[in-house]
């Protein structure tokens, strides 16, 4: 029945990232899944186990995202009404999408919690089947199919990385995979700002954290579910942490040079991978980008800053004097450095600078940060003071 709805993702083997960590990597690429993320699957099967009585009912969930879309399709599938709360700070792309899939969308709460919290008065109040995000045997099962296809696409795979926020997937594939092959690696990804499912999991028994913000908002969540938690307390290897810095950089990594456009929390497992937080040299390894809904914005500012740590950005202030030939002056000496002048912005009137003198603000494409300390460097011999910005 699923594989009417269910897409079977790409395997990509990246000769780029293998190099980079000694392993042969290859990326499970659900980013390309229906609705742009994993979550159809364990949705999916969880409406299509409702009894008609259910049915009948309609559906209702809690999501920061990717769960909402994936309930709002499953549901629009079967024709089913369906109610999704969404926390209030959830990008609007995700909200739109959830939305454009015809269901209900209710904004409650500062996270995903508090929107559980509503939803599940909601389906009380209302007799509509609940669908958890990720602690519900059906859900969990919905997103152990990854492994399934992970085994059938490569079945010498030796070890598999898998974000984890609540745990359904990281315990739905952690099951698949060590059931039908024990010897398998099985690692979860967390987010440090978000380490609950990390602390659980070394604890033996679930703990709560308290959230704080993160890129990778999708596996942002305060503690693991008792099922999921079982899981991975039995089946999976080891839980490692990653912090929002590598996520971001590896955001743009996967931009660059897979041409894949992926989210936060479906880049935690390659983050973990390319920052050494696992050691897979010499391992045919299967890393899940679990998702790809990535708000524009925050996509934007993801480049734009890994653009300037990277030297391929440079931002420069200056003051000069006002009068004629000065602009053209400093313009045609950044222009002999061989860098792209991005934008200008000139401004005699600020009350920062002196009468008779302007301050000039350059935003430039510079090569590396060899080449950032040339231009840098070539400016102030010709007397110019800067500010790096």
């Amino acid at each position: 029945m699923m594989e009417d709805v269910i897409h079977l993702t790409p395997l990509h083997y990246s000769r780029f990232f293998s190099s980079l960590t000694g392993a042969d990597l290859y990326l499970k690429l659900e980013n390309m899944q229906k609705t742009g993320s994993f979550k159809i699957r364990g949705a999916y099967n969880k409406v299509n186990a409702l009894t008609p009585e259910e049915r009948a009912r309609g559906v209702v969930s809690a999501s920061a995202g990717n769960h909402a879309q994936g309930v709002a399709c499953a549901a629009a599938r079967a024709g089913l009404k369906a109610t999704v709360v969404m926390p209030e700070a959830s990008p609007i792309t995700k909200i739109m999408a959830t939305r454009g899939y015809g269901a209900e969308v209710v904004l409650w709460g500062k996270d995903y919690h508090q929107a559980f919290e509503k939803a599940v008065e909601i389906s009380e109040k209302t007799g509509a089947a609940y669908v958890h995000s990720f602690d519900d045997a059906d859900v969990i099962a919905g997103q152990g199919t990854v492994g399934l296809e992970i085994l059938d696409q490569l079945p010498e795979v030796d070890a598999v990385v898998v974000p984890a926020g609540g745990g359904g997937l990281l315990g739905g594939v952690a099951f698949v995979l060590k059931s039908l092959k024990p010897r398998i690696r099985v690692y979860g990804v967390q987010t440090a700002a978000s380490p609950a499912v990390y602390l659980s999991w070394k604890a033996g028994r679930v703990r709560e954290t308290p959230l704080a913000g993160s890129v990778a908002e999708g596996i942002n969540v305060r503690r693991p579910g008792r099922i999921t938690l079982d899981l991975i307390k039995k089946y999976v290897d080891d839980v490692v942490l990653v912090d929002d810095e590598e996520i971001s950089q590896t955001i743009l990594m996967l931009l660059e040079r897979a041409k894949t456009v992926v989210e936060g929390a479906g880049a935690a497992g390659l983050a973990a991978v390319l920052h050494g937080r696992l050691d897979l040299r010499g391992l045919n390894a299967v890393v899940v980008i679990s998702g790809g809904n990535i708000d524009v914005n925050v996509l934007s500012t993801i480049i734009e800053r890994g653009l300037i740590k990277s030297g391929r950005r440079l931002r420069i202030k200056t003051v000069l004097s006002d009068r004629p030939g000065s602009l053209r002056k400093i313009v045609s000496l950044v222009s002999d450095q061989q860098v792209n002048i991005i934008s200008i912005v000139h401004d005699r009137s600020s009350p920062r600078v002196p009468l008779k003198e302007a301050e000039v603000e350059f935003l430039l494409e510079t090569m590396n940060w060899d080449h950032v300390e040339k231009v840098t460097s070539e400016l102030k011999k010709s007397g110019y003071i800067l500010e790096i910005l």
